[in-house]
């Protein structure tokens, strides 16, 4: 067999890469990393879609890593998602398994399978005020110019993109010399779902989502102290949702902001995906409508070629 250190599944939010993660680690008898920017938030579950039921098959629970790890309202950031991935990636390996890594977040996952480190990155006061004035668009625009890290795919809060420049700022002014970081064989498998299949599950999903409670949930975050600027901050479910409560949108102005916003995202998310591609990845696509297990016989055929 290849000398495989990672798979790694790739694909936009409803695409099903979270089932399909959870039967071919329950097949190899392994466990999952979780790449997703919000998962890792506790308390913060129907509105990052964390979907916990899709980890036990048949009354097991496939172990995952980097779900519910820090509290809500606290930044996390790309450099400590690298130390967390390496610490959860020694865990599994030193029990001869080999991880599956599974997300939506495009930086995060590019940070683990380019084998590069990161270094923490300071506040930039300077920068900062120079861009305070700047609207999204705009802003978007100037993260366009750079093309070494950020994930333009999270960056749906002024917040979120000036503090993307300011990371991009700071690593063309300090280049990134080589640092310890294992260079990985990852056998990359992406799940590419029709557009309108897509669009179906996304607005499928989120009725599901504000029926079963996710107001509430950030109701609770909010009434437990969280700052609603902080919870803005997130982006997507947290920053519609937040406004609504907050009595800045009315509840259908929130729902068909965030059903428009949540699309945009996902295709945003394939841009990038495909980018990585341009950026020498090779991602091995699987239709998302390919029953389960004929994407599992094509992994294990992959992994014995």
């Amino acid at each position: 067999m290849p000398n495989y250190d990672l798979i790694a599944i790739l694909g936009p939010t409803a695409s099903g890469k979270t089932p399909f993660a959870a039967a071919l680690a329950n097949r190899l008898d392994t466990e999952i990393i979780s790449a997703d920017s919000r998962q890792i938030y506790r308390e913060m579950d129907l509105g990052t879609g964390k979907d916990l039921a899709d980890y036990t098959i048949n009354g097991k629970t496939i172990p995952y890593h980097l779900i519910d790890i820090a509290e809500p309202g606290y930044k996390y950031n790309v450099f400590e998602y690298q130390r967390d991935f390496l610490k959860a990636y020694e865990e599994i390996t030193e029990k001869s398994k080999l991880p599956i890594l599974c997300g939506g977040t495009g930086m995060y996952l590019e940070s683990v399978l380019k084998g590069y480190k990161l270094m923490p990155v300071p506040e930039n006061s300077e920068l900062r005020a120079a861009l305070a004035d700047k609207s999204l668009e705009e802003l978007t625009e100037m993260l366009g110019q750079y093309k070494s890290l950020h994930n333009s795919t999270d960056v749906d809060t002024v917040k979120r993109a000036i503090r993307a420049l300011e990371i991009e700022v700071y690593y063309a002014e300090h280049p990134v010399e080589e640092r310890a970081f294992p260079k990985l064989n990852s056998l990359i498998i992406g799940i590419d779902i029709d557009r309108e299949l897509r669009r179906s599950k996304i607005t499928r999903r989120l009725k599901q989502r504000l029926d079963e409670g996710m107001i509430d949930e950030v109701r609770h975050l909010i009434d437990k102290g969280i700052n609603p600027e902080d919870l803005i901050y997130y982006g997507l479910e947290y920053k519609y949702l937040t406004l609504y409560i907050t009595g800045e949108l009315s509840y259908d102005e929130m729902v068909q902001g965030l059903e428009v916003a949540i699309h945009q995202f996902a295709k945003r998310q394939m841009t990038w995906f495909r980018g990585m591609e341009r950026r020498g990845f090779k991602i091995d696509w699987l239709d998302a409508q390919m029953p389960m297990n004929e994407k599992i016989e094509f992994v294990l055929d992959k992994l014995k070629t």
